[in-house]
């Protein structure tokens, strides 16, 4: 690097020169000359102040095209994307190996062939032959997808970009993607970054719909940087058991429509079918009331769902330590929940096992859950079953109190249509219209005098 030349400036009369004396030359003054420290090469070729074109601005409240959105013909993706693809959105998916990522993507890619939309499928982890064998399982042999095996960024930009641009542009997956202009192998932070902003630039400028498959680490998280998430529109994450046939469709992150909604599907031998009801999907098998059982009306999005959670109490006779064990509910939340039982009701669950289940593998985060789960934990405790045409909910605070929730009516419009008669939750949601009969409860001693004062 050049070396920079020392200047000293006269504070008096500003002249320059390039070495330090006692009295300015021009103006006479003595000892006004001080070092200016100029600017190194470094600073000056990363200078962004100049040499660049300049930009145009829009007013916020200029007209513009409203974006037409391009539906999936698949009701339960079209629900979790917000209403459909939006031309230009970069869409990442997330979820377990083996979890059906590939086998959504390929079905919603047929039906927009099918419909007259040009698709691009390209696969860098399986050959088009085995794409195609899947495709001829799904039934979806004669869907015109343009099908490639590819994982160089270059070769598939420069192939994109000699023909018509798609509707839609599916990657699978973002993780087996490389640039050549990046040093590293696919998978890497830096190539995962690198492939990702070139395929959504490609995406952005050609107004296509690019689906970008993500791998997951064992925790659930998506691998890869956490930029990634930051610089696509709508990050969906494909939950599910593998023991369990049905399979949720998540909403993480939409810039075009809200969070939190859900698709449900259900792998059958033809791939994913849409779950047009999931309630009768989770609360099948309740053909005879049992102790320990209580129907929670949750919220995903804008669809109730009615679940159903199961407790099991077992007493230990050998004093030994009790198990505490919760699956598809958040651990931290029963603790607090058996405590105030305890604390607030005279329960005593400290010589006894708890265990906790969601059925059909759901997973709830909703705090309105915590009037079903103490209802399941007193019936199971008490050994009496609760009403078979019951619901419950409520948020349980410290004090032992029933707080309201938000969408109550909504709760109970879907309970009474699915046949539920009774409701009981907090008593704001009384007020409000509903179709089944509701009864309001304020503390939770009131829940037990109710379920262990029922003959």
């Amino acid at each position: 690097m050049a070396k920079p030349k020392r200047r000293f400036v006269c504070a008096a009369c500003g002249s320059v020169t390039h070495r330090w004396q006692g009295q300015c030359a021009d103006c006479g003054e003595w000892n006004t000359l001080a070092e200016e420290v100029p600017a190194t090469v470094f600073s000056q070729k990363h200078d962004l102040s100049s040499g660049g074109r300049s930009i145009q601005f829009e007013p916020l409240d200029k007209p513009g095209e409203a974006l037409t959105r391009r539906t999936t013909g698949l009701a339960e993706l079209d629900r979790a994307l917000g209403g459909g693809l939006v031309p230009g959105s970069a869409i990442l998916m997330g979820g377990d190996p083996g979890i059906g990522k590939s086998t959504l993507l390929l079905q919603a890619a047929a039906k927009i062939a099918l419909a007259g939309g040009s698709t691009v499928y390209i696969s860098g982890e399986e050959a088009a032959g085995q794409v195609r064998m899947r495709a001829e399982r799904l039934g979806l042999a004669n869907a015109p997808i343009s099908l490639a095996a590819a994982t160089s960024v270059r070769d598939i930009l420069t192939t994109l970009s000699g023909m018509e641009p798609p509707a839609l542009l599916v990657i699978d997956s973002i993780q087996t993607m490389h640039s050549d202009q990046i040093e590293g192998a696919p998978g890497t932070v830096s190539q995962v970054r690198a492939s990702a902003f070139e395929l959504i630039r490609y995406a952005k400028e050609n107004g296509v719909a690019l689906v970008l498959v993500g791998h997951v680490t064992k925790d659930g998280s998506i691998a890869g940087p956490r930029v990634l998430e930051h610089m696509v529109d709508v990050v969906m994450s494909f939950e599910g058991e593998r023991s369990h046939q049905y399979r949720i469709l998540r909403c993480i992150k939409n810039r075009f429509g809200p969070v939190d909604e859900i698709g449900v599907f259900a792998m059958e031998g033809q791939g994913l079918a849409e779950v047009g009801n999931p309630s009768l999907l989770f609360l099948s098998g309740r053909e005879q009331p049992v102790a320990g059982s209580a129907v929670f009306p949750a919220i995903e999005g804008t669809r109730p769902v009615l679940v159903e959670i199961q407790a099991l109490i077992v007493r230990l006779q050998s004093g030994a330590t009790p198990r505490r064990a919760v699956v598809g509910w958040d651990s931290g939340r029963l603790a607090m929940l058996l405590a105030v039982l305890e604390a607030r009701c005279g329960l005593n669950f400290s010589s006894a096992e708890v265990y906790l289940n969601v059925a059909g593998g759901y997973r709830l985060a909703d705090p309105a859950a915590d009037l079903a789960v103490a209802a399941a934990l007193v019936s199971a405790l008490a050994d009496k079953p609760l009403g078979a045409d019951a619901v419950w909910f409520g948020e349980v605070s410290l004090a032992g109190e029933i707080r309201p929730v938000a969408h109550s009516a909504i709760r109970l419009r879907e309970a009474a249509k699915l046949g539920f008669g009774s409701a009981f939750g907090p008593g704001e949601a009384s007020a409000k219209p509903v179709g089944s009969r509701f009864t309001a409860l304020n503390l939770l001693p009131n829940l037990v005098d109710r379920i262990v004062g029922e003959p």
